[in-house]
């Protein structure tokens, strides 16, 4: 086996355990940064006029986005926040899409920063998702992300 298929079996071991281990929140969190390192490859793409490597970035971070964080979004118990980000990441695959026809570096940076914020967001309310209030007596546990 050389080294390059070494170095590639084992992160692929290293994401799924990871993966299998998260509890939902921390599998958003997964998520965040798995879109912020696509945006950060097609950046070195673009930089280095590799534009399949661009495409296939940004297509990676377009699937994070759309089918990852978007679709885990539970509308019926989020209300107007759950689709309010589900705007915003509409907003980012259309700028995605736009960076990805036109190399344009703007796009990609608005899109990593705008990630970067509600991820760090996310990620400072870790210990609230981890042990949320009681519910009232009777009153089922709601979570804005709750297909998990």
């Amino acid at each position: 086996m050389n080294m390059t298929a070494a170095i590639s079996a084992y992160n692929k071991v290293g994401i799924e355990s990871g993966v299998t281990a998260a509890d939902p929140h921390k599998l958003i969190s997964m998520l965040y940064q798995g879109a912020l390192l696509a945006i950060a490859n097609a950046k070195n793409g673009v930089l280095r006029g590799d534009i399949p490597a661009k495409g296939k970035a940004i297509s990676h971070a377009m699937l994070i986005i759309g089918d990852g964080l978007n679709a885990s979004l539970n509308k019926d118990v989020g209300g107007e926040l759950a689709h309010n980000l589900s705007s915003l990441y509409d907003y980012m695959i259309k700028r995605l899409l736009a960076a990805n026809l036109n190399n344009d570096m703007e796009a990609l940076d608005e899109v990593a920063v705008l990630l970067g914020g509600l991820k760090e967001a996310w990620d400072s309310i870790r210990q609230t998702a981890i042990a949320p209030p009681p519910a009232p007596s009777g009153q089922p546990e709601q979570r804005l992300y709750a297909r998990g």
